[in-house]
Parts: C-alpha cells; sequence; structure tokens
C-alpha cells in the first residue's frame, strides 16, 4: 500500500463499492420488475386468447340459433336474451384486465417504494457522514440539510398514501361502474 494513502482514498474506495452494489441492486431489481411486466403481459395474452376463443365459439352457436328460429318473435326474444350475458361477459373480462393491471402495478409500485427507501436510507447515512467530518461552524449548514430532507421524506410519503388512495378510490368506482351495467344489463335481459 502506498504511504500516501489516506482516509480520503479509504472514502472513495467505500463510495465505489457502494456504487457497485447499489448498480448491482439496481440491476437486479430491474431484472425483477423485467420479467413481473413479462408476466404481466403473458396473463393479458392469455386472457386475450382465451376470451376471442369463447367469442368465436359462442359467435357460431349464436348464428346457428338465429338460423333455427321460426319467426320474428323468437328472433327478438333471442337477440334481446343475449344483453345479459354478453354485458357479464364483458364485465368479467374488464375485472380480469383490471385486475392484473392491479397486479402488475403494485408488484411496479412495491419496488419503486423499496428503492425510495434504499435512497433515502443512502443519502441520509451521507448526511450523516457528513455531518460528521464538516469542519468547526457549518453546523448550521447540516441542519438545515438534514431538515430539508426530513421535508423531502415526508412529502413522498405524503404522496404515496395519496396515490394509494386514489387507487383505492378508482377501484371502487370501477367496481360501482360494473355492478351498475350488470344491473342494467339483467334488467334488460328480465324483459325479454
Amino acid at each position: 500500500m502506498p504511504s500516501n494513502f489516506s482516509l480520503k482514498d479509504t472514502t472513495m474506495f467505500t463510495t465505489a463499492d457502494q456504487i457497485s452494489a447499489t448498480n448491482k441492486a439496481n440491476l437486479d431489481t430491474l431484472t425483477g420488475l423485467s420479467t413481473k411486466a413479462f408476466s404481466g403481459f403473458e396473463k393479458l395474452v392469455e386472457l386475450n386468447l382465451a376470451a376471442a376463443k369463447a367469442v368465436l365459439t359462442e359467435s357460431f352457436n349464436h348464428a346457428q340459433s338465429l338460423l333455427a328460429t321460426k319467426d320474428l318473435q323468437q328472433l327478438l326474444a333471442l337477440q334481446t336474451g343475449q344483453v345479459g350475458p354478453v354485458a357479464e361477459k364483458a364485465a368479467a373480462y374488464s375485472r380480469h384486465v383490471y385486475g392484473i393491471a392491479v397486479e402488475t402495478s403494485a408488484e411496479f409500485t412495491k419496488a419503486f417504494e423499496d428503492q425510495a427507501a434504499e435512497g433515502q436510507k443512502a443519502f441520509a447515512q451521507a448526511i450523516d457522514s457528513l455531518a460528521k467530518s464538516a469542519p468547526a461552524g457549518t453546523e448550521s449548514a447540516v441542519a438545515v440539510l438534514k431538515s430539508a430532507m426530513a421535508s423531502s421524506q415526508s412529502a413522498i410519503e405524503s404522496a404515496q398514501s395519496t396515490a394509494k388512495k386514489a387507487l383505492a378510490l378508482a377501484e371502487s368506482n370501477v367496481t360501482a361502474v360494473t355492478e351498475k351495467a350488470l344491473s342494467a344489463a339483467a334488467a334488460v335481459s328480465k324483459k325479454a
């Protein structure tokens, strides 16, 4: 080891090690998120293939039923009888798509929250390290930095809480709209 090796050099090595560890962690996170995104896409493709197959089969069955009708009354009853089941299937499809989106989004949100927490922790450690090695007379500047960090952390937590509440409200609205659509479809089917 060279004789001019100093504490500053060890700090630089530690920082390089920290940067390397952070980069590895970020790559691991990106790999995990890519896998989760692909999994969500795969679920969506499977859902769409199943839905397309079901629609195709039901369309052919319905066409055969239409061809077998004897009069206009029977034709109207057959057409009107389709409203409720079609609405229910559309609502079920929408719920599945929404479920896939929420599941994938939740995984991304958790990963980003974890990364933000790690970043905040690393920043707090850097501020503490800076405070310990700061020259005399800079205590007020360090206090301002710590105060700014606490304020930003509070703002991030508030934003995360607001986003979660907005997501819960959106989910509630989707459920309410779906239920109203199903009720309307059921009412039309009963009239048939």
